[in-house]
Parts: C-alpha cells; sequence; structure tokens
C-alpha cells in the first residue's frame, strides 16, 4: 500500500462506482469488514486497486492491527474475476486480511476446484480463503454487522458516506494550511521591523476564512457525534442490537477533528489578537491625523467663513439669500462635523480598551477636537438663529404692510350694503382686520425686539475681527427701529379711519334692525288678525265661560295695541336715522301704509269680536235667569228668544273692512258649531216655556202640546234654512276672498307708488 496522501477528490468518480467499500461492521475478533461487490460488468483491476488503497488508509494503525474480514461478492461475476481479486488482496493488503470470505454463486462453480486452488495457495497468500453462501455467511459474521445485501440488518449509505468524507477531506486540508499560516503570521510579529509594518496589510490575510473552517469543523463533529451516539458502543450484537454506522471514530477520526479545531481556536485567538493590536496602532495613526485636518479647517477656512458674513439683509428676499449662503456655509462644516463625529467614537472605543499610554494621549486628542468643534458649532447656530431672526421680522414686516394696504382699500371704499346682514358681516371683517393689524404690529414688535436680542449675542471675536462690526451694527439696528415706527404711523392712521367708519356702520345697522323690526310687527300683527278671524269663533257654553273669553279678548286686543305702537316707533327711528345717513331713498317707505291697513282691520275685526261676545254674555246670563227661577214673566221669555236670535243673526254677518272687503270668523262648520251651542239654549228656554204654560187647567194639554210641537217645527226649519243659507255664504267668501285679494294687491301698488312719491 502506498504511503502517499490520498484523496477523495481526485478518485471520486472511481469511488462513486463502489468497487468496494468499508460498511463499518465488525467480525467476531473486531476487524473492520471490507467488502468487495463484484458486479456482471468487467471490474477494472487498477480502480479496484486504487479504491482499496484508499479505503485501507482511513483506518488508523491500531485498528488496522485488528485485521480485516473481506468478503468478495462473486454471486454476479465469473470464477476468473474473483480469483484475480483474491490474488490482488496478496498485494494490495497481504498482512492486514486475516480472512476472504468468496460469496458464491448456488451450484455454478466446481466446488473441487475453486476449493483445491485456494487450499494450495494458502501458504502463498497468507490468509484464509472460504467459499459461502450468502445465507451461510453468518456462521463467521454476526447478521447485525452484515448489510441487507447478505441478509443482515446493518445500515450502510454509499453517497451519503462519500460526501461525509469530502467535508472530512475539506475540512482536513483546509485547517491544516489555515493552522501553518496563522502559524507563521503569529510567529512573524514577535520581530518588530519597518518591513513588517509595511507589509502588514498582505501579512494580515490568511488563504481561508478562520471562521468559515471552524464553522465546518463544528458542523461536521457535530454530526460524527451525532451518529456516534445513535451507533453502539461494543464490537457485535444480535441481531435486534444497534448497527454500526460507517462514519465512526475509527473510520473518521473523531479525534483527530477535535485536535485539529482545538489547534485551529488556538491559532486564530492569537491572530485575532495581533490584528487587533496592529489595528489599534493604524487607528491611532489615522485618528491623530484626522483630528489634525479637522481642526486646522475649523480653525483657519471656516472661521473666515463666518467672520465675513454678518448682514442680516433689509428685505426678506435678502434674507433669504443670505440663509442660502449661510446653509452653504453649513454643508461645508458638516462634512467636517461627520468625520468629528466619527472620530470621537472611535476615540470613545479605543479609551474604553486602550492602555494608560495611549489613553493620555487619546484623551488629549478628543479634548482638543471637542473644544474647536463645539466652538465653531456655536457660531453656526448663533449666525443661522440671526438669520432667522431677521428672516422673521422681514417677513412680518411684509404681512403687516400688506394687511395695512388691505385695511386702507376697505376704509376707502363705499358702504353701500344691501341688508343689516351685510353691513353686520363687514363690520365684523373691518374689525377682524384691524385685530390682525394690531395683532401684525404686536408680533413685530417681538420679532424687531428678538433680533436685536440675537445680533446683541453674537460672539465678541466676530465683532472685534471684522472690519467694521460698530458700523454695520449700528445701521442694521436703525433700519430695524425706523421700520418698527413707520408701521406703528400707519397703523394708528387707520385706527382713526376705522373709528369713523364704525360709527357710520352702527347707525346702518341700526336703521336695517328698525326697519327688520318694523316688519316684523307688521307680521305680527297680521298674524294676531289671522287668529282672530280663523280661531275666535266659540261665544262660550254659558256666561262664566264668555266673561272669561271675554277678558281674554280684551287682552289680545292690547297685545295687538302694542305692536302696532311698537311699530310706529320702529318706523319713526328709521325717518331718524336716514335723516343721519341721508339716505334720500330707502325700501321701506311702504310699511307704514300696511302697519296702519292691518291694524285697521284689525280694529274692526276686534270689536265685532268684542260685541259678539257681548251679546253672547248677555244672552247666556238672561237664559240662565230664566231657567234658574221658578217663576218666570212671559216678557223675559220673549227677551231671551230676542236675544238669542240677534245673535244668532250676528254670527252670519261678515266683518266688514274699511277698504269694502269682507271676512268671515273661522270656517262655516265652526260657525255653525257656535250657533248650533246658541240654538240649543233657546230649545231649553222654549221647554221652560212649555212647562210654565202646563201649569194651567187640564183641559189645555192638548193645546200645549200642539203649540210645543209647531214652536219646534218652527225651530227644526230655522235650523235648516241656517244650514242652507251657511252653505251659499261658503261660496260667496270664496269668491269674496279672490275680489278681496285682487283689490289689496291694487291698494298696495297704489300706496307703494305714492310712498316713493313722498320719499
Amino acid at each position: 500500500m502506498s504511503d502517499v496522501t490520498m484523496e477523495a477528490t481526485t478518485m471520486l468518480p472511481i469511488l462513486k462506482k463502489k468497487l468496494a467499500f468499508l460498511s463499518g461492521g465488525k467480525d467476531r475478533r473486531s476487524g473492520l469488514i471490507l467488502t468487495i461487490p463484484l458486479s456482471s460488468d468487467q471490474t477494472s483491476m487498477e480502480e479496484l486497486s486504487a479504491t482499496l488503497d484508499y479505503l485501507l488508509s482511513i483506518p488508523s494503525a491500531k485498528c488496522k492491527a485488528r485485521g480485516f474480514t473481506v468478503i468478495v461478492d462473486g454471486r454476479k461475476s465469473q470464477w476468473n474475476i474473483v480469483k484475480t481479486v483474491v490474488l490482488m488482496l496478496q498485494n494490495v493488503i497481504p498482512a492486514e486480511v486475516s480472512l476472504v470470505c468468496v460469496v458464491k454463486p448456488d451450484e455454478f462453480w466446481d466446488k473441487k476446484v475453486t476449493h483445491f486452488c485456494f487450499w494450495k495457495e494458502k501458504d502463498r497468500l497468507g490468509f484464509e480463503v472460504i467459499l459461502v453462501s450468502a445465507n451461510k455467511l453468518t456462521r463467521y459474521i454476526e447478521p447485525c454487522q452484515l448489510t441487507d445485501d447478505f441478509g443482515g440488518s446493518l445500515d450502510y449509505d454509499h453517497s451519503d458516506w462519500l460526501n461525509k468524507r469530502l467535508v472530512f477531506e475539506k475540512f482536513t486540508k483546509e485547517s491544516t494550511s489555515l493552522l501553518d499560516e496563522l502559524s507563521i503570521i503569529n510567529d512573524s510579529d514577535k520581530s518588530s521591523s519597518v518591513d513588517k509594518e509595511k507589509s502588514a496589510d498582505s501579512a494580515l490575510l490568511p488563504s481561508f476564512d478562520p471562521e468559515t473552517v471552524l464553522q465546518t469543523g463544528h458542523e461536521l463533529l457535530s454530526e460524527l457525534q451525532q451518529r456516534r451516539f445513535n451507533g453502539s458502543e461494543g464490537g457485535g450484537g444480535g441481531q435486534g442490537g444497534p448497527t454500526w454506522r460507517p462514519m465512526e471514530e475509527e473510520l473518521l477520526a473523531q479525534p483527530q477533528v477535535m485536535k485539529l479545531l482545538d489547534s485551529l481556536r488556538e491559532q486564530y485567538t492569537r491572530y485575532q489578537e495581533l490584528c487587533r493590536q496592529r489595528n489599534k496602532r493604524t487607528q491611532l495613526d489615522e485618528i491623530h491625523t484626522k483630528v489634525m485636518q479637522v481642526v486646522t479647517w475649523l480653525q483657519g477656512p471656516g472661521s473666515e467663513l463666518l467672520k465675513t458674513h454678518q448682514a442680516i439683509g433689509d428685505s426678506i428676499r435678502a434674507a433669504q439669500a443670505l440663509q442660502q449662503k449661510h446653509e452653504e456655509i453649513e454643508s461645508q462644516h458638516s462634512e467636517w462635523f461627520a468625520v468629528y463625529v466619527e472620530l470621537n467614537q472611535q476615540i470613545a472605543a479605543l479609551l474604553n480598551a486602550g492602555e494608560e499610554e495611549e489613553v493620555v494621549e487619546l484623551k488629549s486628542l478628543q479634548q482638543q477636537l471637542s473644544d474647536v468643534c463645539y466652538r465653531q458649532a456655536a457660531q453656526l447656530e448663533n449666525r443661522q438663529n440671526v438669520l432667522q431672526a431677521a428672516q422673521g421680522f422681514h417677513s412680518t414686516t411684509q404681512e403687516l404692510s400688506q394687511q395695512l394696504d388691505g385695511l386702507l382699500g376697505m376704509l376707502c371704499a363705499d358702504v353701500a350694503p344691501a341688508d343689516g346682514a351685510s353691513i353686520q358681516q363687514n363690520l365684523k371683517l373691518l374689525e377682524e382686520k384691524l385685530q390682525t393689524v394690531e395683532a401684525g404690529l404686536t408680533s413685530l414688535r417681538q420679532k424687531g425686539a428678538l433680533l436685536l436680542e440675537q445680533m446683541c449675542s453674537q460672539p465678541q471675536w466676530s465683532l472685534e475681527e471684522t472690519e467694521s462690526p460698530a458700523g454695520e451694527q449700528q445701521d442694521n439696528v436703525q433700519h430695524i427701529q425706523a421700520v418698527m415706527d413707520e408701521m406703528q404711523l400707519r397703523k394708528q392712521r387707520c385706527e382713526d379711519m376705522v373709528d369713523v367708519r364704525r360709527l357710520k356702520m352702527l347707525q346702518m345697522v341700526q336703521l336695517f334692525k328698525c326697519e327688520e323690526d318694523a316688519l316684523q310687527s307688521v307680521e305680527w300683527l297680521g298674524e294676531l288678525l289671522d287668529a282672530l278671524l280663523k280661531t275666535h269663533v266659540r261665544l262660550g257654553d254659558d256666561s262664566q265661560e264668555t266673561r272669561t273669553m271675554l277678558d281674554k279678548h280684551r287682552k289680545f286686543v292690547d297685545v295687538a295695541q302694542s305692536t302696532y305702537d311698537y311699530g310706529r316707533q320702529l318706523l319713526q327711528a328709521t325717518v331718524v336715522l336716514c335723516q343721519s345717513l341721508r339716505c334720500t331713498t330707502r325700501s321701506s317707505g311702504d310699511t307704514l301704509p300696511r302697519l296702519n291697513r292691518v291694524w285697521k282691520q284689525f280694529s274692526v275685526s276686534g270689536e265685532e269680536r268684542q260685541q259678539r261676545l257681548e251679546l253672547a254674555l248677555n244672552f247666556h246670563t238672561a237664559a240662565e235667569r230664566v231657567l234658574q227661577q221658578e217663576c218666570v214673566e212671559a216678557e223675559f221669555l220673549d227677551e231671551v228668544d230676542s236675544s238669542g236670535k240677534t245673535l244668532l243673526d250676528r254670527l252670519t254677518t261678515p266683518v266688514i273692512f274699511p277698504d269694502g272687503s269682507e271676512q268671515y270668523f273661522g270656517s262655516p262648520s265652526e260657525t255653525a258649531a257656535a250657533a248650533e251651542g246658541v240654538r240649543e239654549r233657546l230649545l231649553l228656554v222654549e221647554e221652560r216655556r212649555l212647562q210654565l204654560q202646563g201649569a194651567g187647567p187640564h183641559n189645555e194639554d192638548d193645546e200645549v202640546l200642539n203649540v210645543q210641537e209647531s214652536r219646534l217645527d218652527v225651530i227644526g226649519e230655522e235650523l235648516s234654512e241656517k244650514e242652507e243659507q251657511e252653505e251659499e255664504e261658503d261660496e260667496v267668501e270664496e269668491e269674496v276672498e279672490v275680489e278681496v285679494e285682487e283689490e289689496e294687491v291694487g291698494q298696495q301698488d297704489e300706496e307703494l307708488d305714492r310712498a316713493t312719491q313722498d320719499c
């Protein structure tokens, strides 16, 4: 067997053919079982020899010392090939083979010839060769150590074994190479020279990534340990015992993997420490260089930029231009501030893990850098505050000027509102504009004071080193004060004009309010008239109720009178306001005629209603006296009949207005209901008359009954005639209403023309 190390990758196509394999099974002497499965195809002896050389290079010397049991599966092959393979074993592994089991096919070979040949060359071969059938192989090897090809229970996956073998060899190769490189790198750090520092970057880069190699080794070790845990620690078991896996400790050298991992971790730890030290030295140099760059720029060009830009501008556009320029300056500073932040973080990290001599240097650099950066940042912030205050001041000045222009334009325009609501809206808008101007002026004063304060708080170095700081500062202050004084003067002039306009608009509001209230009083009076004519129809069922209704009617009339008087007062006020405002024409000229017309109609209707209630009160009072007294004279009965008929006639009479139009109280059904109450009282009085007449001689009963029936017939006829008359009155009333409406429209047109001419 060759001593040259063999790799699976160089002979992967041959190994995939499975010409021979170590299944992981053991014989009764704990020797490994080597299986050679011959196929019906011609087997290449060179490839088989190479496969055996590779497989025999895997086990340790201790394992090889126990000897191998070789199973040559010749069931699918010819005898001469089997014989060649057996003879080849003498050249490949003569010392390691202890037993060769040739699995023969059933009755295909000449048993005597084959047995005699192997027996004759036994001494020359150096190992025992037996011919055995597959079912009798268990006489020499336990079933649990045989694969399923020979009726055993041992599980073997050649592809899986080959994949794991490739991983193992790859890890072994990479880890060994990496160990050599890390050892050279770590040892090279012991000598200090300039050349070593110049080539530090290239010398600190191994060929393989240590993290990746370590991860591969840990995964491989975990797989080996898992396989060992799943296998058996003993050498042989029965059919029911656990089977051996082919990736056992003796096959894949688990201790070798562990040893490589330990060595690799040790060297990698040293390598990391070496890199950390070199990186720290490099970082210190880089930090010192960058710190000096930042300090030099901030104290030089950065400070000059701030010193040469101190103006605040005289308008919003100028202030915006200065702000844009300042943003450019800030952008230049931001790049260096970003370097400062990065350097500060690096210094802080090095301070936490640095040595004593490094800490002193780092703290000195950090303090110097922080002082310069904070001072420059404070100057930038102060300049930014001044520019923002200037923009706010100029912006407020521009807005206030526009607001004053708008207020002045509103004051110069003529006031020609259509109604009181628009006057109120204009007055509200005027007050809002004035409040806005006042708020704007207050804001301007505040922002001017803030700007002056910001300007006075600028760094002394900036004012001292500028060519003419005092003159420029004084000009800025005078400009700010002049702007505020001008705005104050414009605002005062507008306030004086607003006072005059406010008085005029308030008078106009009062005028429109009086006109609206006067129209409202006309509407109210019309509603009272409408309610009087449509709902005040009942006359009461007795004297007490009628008296109450009469009192309510008088109060109702008093309310109407107050409404009329209120409307007259409002119209008189409108005349005075029109004279004050010099309004020659107003739309309220027809209000007074309408008010007088409605009041006259209400007066006539109210008087008619009062007369009816008084008649009803007299009727109910007389009827109740007749009905309650035991002895009543005939003239009292006649008086009740007369007053009742008069009241009935009055109910059917319409109200005649001064313009000649007529109007009935309520609907015909309501009038009929009121008349029905009166008729019922008349019937009661008539019954009382009959009762009094019934107190005479008994022989006059028939005559009395006849008279009673005749009077009832008369009353019934009167009721029928009354109903027919009411139906006719309804028709006439509809015609009259149409005519009245036409007349009212004509009269309103005439009164409107007269009122217009009067105005």
